[in-house]
């Protein structure tokens, strides 16, 4: 098998390690393989796939989507090095606002698999970074999308970077206490 999957702390995020094949002209990956994803449980039926480019110290996040359009994610750091942040947001779990951070790199090569029910971001920790995600469940709707105050205190989130550049839309989230959650 290609993966190494690792099942994190938070119940349905996984951490994948791919098998990198190099030598004196490069390497050679695989980023995706439906079999091996489906064996482990994961979904391999994505519908769309964005990429993201962004400066040092960018962050982005937290964004979701709430039902009947949520959102499941497969991210990966294909040149740079992102903090990537998940946060549980489904009401009923044990793990109900907790978080889990994992650096993704285009060195370390890692993916991080998020499903419905949590809310994401990631920082930028390098000069630049690229970013991209697959998407299953649901396309993009924006009628659906939400979101969750990067700074939140009840989160207390440790990004890693103190001066951290965030868009108008990100710094006008509400707070976890008053983000619609998943029932």
């Amino acid at each position: 098998m290609p993966f190494r999957f690792s099942k994190l702390p938070l119940d349905g995020l996984v951490l994948i390690e791919p098998q990198v094949f190099t030598d004196d002209r490069g390497f050679v990956m695989e980023s995706f393989k439906a079999s091996d994803f489906a064996s482990n449980e994961l979904p391999s039926g994505f519908v769309q796939e964005n990429h993201s480019v962004s400066s040092k110290n960018v962050l982005r996040g937290l964004h979701y989507q709430t039902l009947p359009y949520a959102q499941g994610k497969l991210i990966r750091c294909v040149r740079g090095k992102v903090a990537d942040i998940a946060v549980d947001i489904r009401r009923n779990s044990p793990t109900f606002g907790q978080w889990v951070k994992e650096v993704l790199s285009a060195e370390n090569r890692k993916m991080l698999y998020i499903p419905s029910g949590f809310a994401h971001g990631f920082v930028v920790l390098s000069e630049t970074a690229e970013v991209i995600y697959k998407i299953h469940g649901s396309e993009y709707a924006p009628q659906y999308e939400r979101g969750i105050r990067w700074d939140d205190p009840v989160l207390a989130i440790e990004w890693g970077v103190k001066d951290v550049i965030v868009s108008d839309k990100d710094m006008k989230q509400p707070l976890f206490k008053d983000a619609e959650v998943f029932e």
